[in-house]
């Protein structure tokens, strides 16, 4: 075991293993867009299994390090890779204070199209913007008091979309995520939203900039001409509509109400994903189908379908790297870290390591069909603690509530099927290039 390279220090790794995990584990995020993905980059990441590279080279930290943390070296930066559970706990559950989640990076990517957004702000700012935050997404609660409506929206767009599949006879990422953002902008900003392109492709647009973070210089135009449309549709306030909710909850000064909805449709972006990927699950598993139409009439919480979306969340995270700065000096067991420090959790690393996860590689949503808590095993799809993600449910009601209405009355096969039951499940996992031929039911 190596020992610190600054007495009192928490250790950093050797020159070596500093660019190897570099290379491995922060490289590869970055290469596929950590904000906006890239279509062919996530095909090379599968081919070349990165991902499941990634967790190895995680683990042979571990195993050189001890349970670490251990801090990595770059350019006038260091990141601190936390190794064990008891880490992500306390990271995740100390957040914003003394683990700020409005890290240098994440103000440099997403001031690209949200600078007033909750997960950049401050201290202060942050203390009024997530509990406005929390109050119109309604995150404690597994169903919004829009959730009639929203399914609606969402069973509307996934019929509309079931009727071309059913003539081309065969659904692509493209179709799906086309009604996919329909349904989502019925659901944020109203159905008067629902062809309304324009406003997501500048989000888009500015999500790739993000990419860059500080490199590339923000679209100011752009990001003012976005910001106003969202605004227009606050002030329009249609009913059932988030943009109704952001109208009438109580926004104390400070808040830019109209500024928090852009995260709002990037979470629901990455949902696509996650559903697509939990339809390729269920096709790729006997039986998972027909549990998932058996509970359609029996519940609005859908916990079948929610835990197969989870456990696509599980297998494949869209937010692989959960970062936090210290805001203060902290002591961990193998010495401290200083204030203005990175923190990483690697997702993968502790969703997808069989030798501390027997259920790695495998579909398992019975992880997902009970509350988890502190006591379990760190799976982390939406974050945790204080600064979870709080459109976490809207966006599961929403992802299951689309992965049911397919279900519903097809099933669905998955051509040249990179998935099976009977081999373990791939580290990396395209969406953008899945192909499902329907079969209507009978």
């Amino acid at each position: 075991m190596s020992t610190p390279s600054t007495e009192g220090q928490v250790p950093t790794t050797s020159a070596a293993d500093g660019a190897r995990a570099l290379a491995g584990v922060v490289l590869p995020v970055l290469a596929r867009g950590a904000i906006a993905r890239r279509p062919r980059a996530v095909l090379g990441a599968q081919a070349a299994e990165l991902d499941a590279r990634a967790v190895r080279t995680m683990r042979h930290l571990r195993e050189r390090y001890g349970p670490g943390p251990v801090q990595v070296r770059i350019p006038r930066r260091r990141f601190t890779f936390l190794l064990e559970p008891d880490q992500v706990h306390r990271v995740l559950n100390a957040s914003p204070e003394p683990f700020a989640a409005a890290t240098r990076e994440k103000r440099g990517a997403l001031g690209h199209f949200q600078p007033e957004g909750v997960l950049v702000s401050s201290p202060e700012e942050r203390a009024v913007r997530k509990p406005f935050n929390d109050d119109v997404l309604e995150a404690g609660s597994p169903v919004h008091q829009h959730g009639q409506k929203m399914a609606d929206a969402v069973q509307e767009e996934m019929d509309a979309l079931l009727g071309h599949v059913e003539f081309t006879g065969t659904l692509v990422w493209d179709d799906f995520v086309r009604a996919w953002m329909r349904m989502v902008r019925r659901i944020v900003l109203g159905d008067s939203a629902r062809d309304d392109e324009a406003v997501t492709d500048d989000l888009v647009r500015l999500r790739k900039d993000a990419n860059w973070s500080f490199v590339k210089p923000t679209r100011r135009g752009h990001r003012d001409r976005l910001l106003r449309r969202l605004a227009d549709y606050v002030d329009r306030a249609e009913p059932g509509s988030l943009a109704q909710m952001v109208a009438s909850v109580p926004a104390p000064p400070g808040t830019e109400p109209h500024q928090q909805i852009p995260q709002w449709l990037f979470a629901f972006d990455a949902g696509t994903w996650a559903t697509v990927r939990a339809l390729a699950l269920v096709a790729a598993h006997p039986g998972a189908a027909q549990r998932a139409r058996d509970e359609l009439p029996q519940s609005p919480d859908l916990p079948f379908l929610r835990a197969t979306v989870l456990e696509s969340l599980r297998l494949w995270p869209t937010t692989p790297a959960i970062l936090r700065d210290t805001t203060e000096e902290t002591a961990w067991a193998g010495g401290s870290l200083p204030a203005g420090a990175s923190v990483m959790i690697f997702a993968p690393f502790f969703h997808r390591d069989d030798t501390r996860v027997p259920e790695a590689h495998r579909f398992a949503p019975e992880l997902w069909m009970r509350e988890r808590t502190d006591a379990d095993w760190p799976f982390v799809p939406f974050s945790g603690g204080p600064a979870m993600c709080s459109g976490r449910n809207v966006v599961l009601l929403a992802a299951s509530t689309a992965l049911g209405r397919l279900l519903e009355r097809h099933d669905f096969t998955l051509e040249d099927p990179p998935l099976s039951a009977d081999r373990p499940l791939p580290g990396t996992l395209s969406p953008f290039h899945l192909r499902f031929t329907p079969h209507p039911l009978q």
